[in-house]
């Protein structure tokens, strides 16, 4: 797979990420910053590497569902590995100005 290839899925899988939500809060993880690392490989495997703005998230389980199928609906992509990590810790400057303004944080 071409780097071009690769560059290509990966804007299409963070597309797909802009439509997770966390049900209590009104922004997309995308935007949250709880998007670490998005690996896309040769054989057309993902590895996603994410967080939560809190460790004891009450829909941790929903969410990280939510991820895994929305980039494997992706025709491109086989199949995703999604790991839940908590180095660093998220805080409110990993959010984008859009989730800062929405937020009423800026």
């Amino acid at each position: 797979m071409t780097q071009e290839e690769k560059t290509r899925i990966e804007e299409r899988i963070v597309d797909v990420l802009k439509t997770v939500y966390d049900p209590e809060i009104p922004v997309d993880i995308w935007n949250l910053g709880m998007i670490y690392k998005v690996d896309v490989r040769d054989d057309h495997t993902v590895e996603v590497d994410m967080t939560f703005t809190a460790p004891s998230c009450p829909a941790a389980d929903f969410i990280l569902e939510d991820v895994r199928t929305k980039i494997e609906s992706l025709e491109e992509v086989k199949s995703a590995t999604i790991n839940l990590v908590f180095d660093p810790v998220w805080d409110q400057s990993m959010m984008s100005e859009e989730a800062r303004v929405e937020l009423g944080f800026d």
